[in-house]
């Protein structure tokens, strides 16, 4: 059975570092990583985020 974990960052760098804390503790296969990046504007600010989708195998 395929399970999915989605983490979510505001900075690449954290995204990199969840990501590799998550792979570090997972047994199971990996199926897929799918990565996107938004960025929406508040005034004159730009908020970026980061996001990791990774496709596993739970058995």
């Amino acid at each position: 059975m395929y399970k999915v974990k989605i983490i979510d960052e505001n900075h690449e760098k954290d995204l990199e570092a969840s990501l590799n804390n998550f792979l570090s503790t997972l047994n199971n296969d990996i199926i897929d990583i799918k990565f996107q990046v938004s960025v929406a504007m508040f005034s004159e600010e730009q908020i970026y985020c980061f996001t990791a989708m990774v496709v596993y195998d739970e058995d």
